[in-house]
């Protein structure tokens, strides 16, 4: 059944997409550069992966004696728990392997590991990569991937953007460290929010100017991502990475002006001369703007969910997230008659003017004493 359920999820998302080697090697260079140790003596894990063109694994086989590793796992689904139309094929790689199997290659998923030099080169590199193949498809789900799970330090991959939520409640069930990439709008599930707030979850590092782009099989594409022929990516401004490991990016304080001098010099015309408005159903003010914040506001902020990728647990505490639902509900705010798109709706997310708004994360400026 689970491998049922994985198959009709990713054929019905077409969420088949493949980093590129930059975007990992920047993300990953920003732990090491906040703790070069980070990645020293573990075990790590690469699940939702394709091995045999994963840059996931590349960069990791390419550094494994650079960044000090103790073991490298990393595992495919089986091509048969795949979209049809991508039409997958084995590899010259793997028929050419001694341990090619033409009754597992479809049906069975492939586990990838690195420990040691097998070449005699005196390297521990891509090419020292051990394989066979999985008992099941590879469904991070299964047993048998959750016992890689468990041996694990760091699990890191790009999980099918469809079973995001379900994934990161996987990585949960234990104590490990992640990095992983979904979509932004991620944040505003309750279960993934909750995570946040508790300070167990933050944004990563994120890619170059807010813009993700994947290679893509057959052009797939999912939700806002738009496919270019001519390069073979999808691009994506609402991409970023999740992780539970530190980076310096976080310790940084945003450099913000009062609310005096905000409403004199703000290059924004929603708030130069006008000053802040509040909710209609909620004691807090709206702030459209990331660099808008005013630092001497001691009261509650609703601000755009892109804040989290620049949050320092220092100098804000995040109160909730800010929609329609539950999530308005748990911060006391009052479900009123809105209109929008000519129609009139129950409404208790953000409120401005009678005029419904999008997502907001509820924040508090921390005092020094914090």
């Amino acid at each position: 059944m689970a491998n049922e359920n994985l198959g009709a999820a990713r054929k019905a998302k077409n969420d088949e997409f493949y980093t590129q080697f930059h975007d990992i090697e920047k993300e990953m260079n920003a732990y090491l550069e906040y703790d070069e140790d980070v990645f020293s003596g573990k075990t790590v894990l690469l699940p939702c992966d394709d091995p045999e063109w994963s840059n996931f694994t590349k960069y990791f086989a390419q550094n494994f004696e650079r960044l000090g590793l103790k073991k490298l796992i990393s595992t495919s689904y089986a091509p048969n728990s795949k979209p049809k139309d991508l039409n997958v094929q084995p590899t010259l790689f793997e028929i050419e392997s001694p341990q090619f199997d033409e009754s597992k290659t479809a049906s069975n998923g492939k586990i990838f590991t690195l420990t040691r030099d097998t070449t005699g080169d005196n390297i521990i590199n891509f090419d020292d990569l051990e394989w066979q193949y999985l008992e099941g498809d590879g469904d991070f789900r299964s047993a048998e991937i959750s016992k890689l799970r468990d041996e694990a330090d760091i699990i890191i991959t790009n999980p099918p953007f469809s079973l995001f939520r379900e994934f990161l409640g996987w990585i949960f069930e234990t104590e490990k460290q992640f990095v992983i990439i979904g979509s932004m709008n991620a944040i505003t599930y309750l279960e993934v929010f909750s995570l946040i707030k508790e300070n167990k979850v933050w944004l990563g590092n994120g890619f170059s100017s807010g813009n993700a782009y994947f290679s893509s099989p057959s052009g797939s594409t999912y939700g806002s991502g738009v496919f270019d022929p001519s390069t073979g990516l999808v691009k994506f401004r609402n991409v970023v990475w999740y992780t539970n490991i530190d980076h310096g990016r976080r310790h940084q304080p945003l450099v913000l002006m009062s609310a005096a001098e905000n409403i004199k010099f703000s290059k924004h015309k929603e708030i130069k001369g006008i000053g802040y408005k509040k909710y209609d159903n909620f004691d807090a003010i709206d702030v459209p703007f990331i660099d808008a914040i005013p630092n001497d506001f001691e009261g509650l902020m609703g601000v755009p969910i892109t804040f989290l990728g620049k949050h320092n647990p220092s100098q804000f505490e995040i109160i909730g997230s800010y929609n329609n639902g539950e999530h308005g509900e748990q911060l006391g705010a009052r479900k009123i008659n809105v209109t929008s798109t000519g129609k009139t709706i129950y409404w208790n997310g953000p409120v401005v003017g009678g005029v419904p708004l999008y997502k907001r994360i509820v924040i508090r400026k921390r005092s020094a004493a914090e």
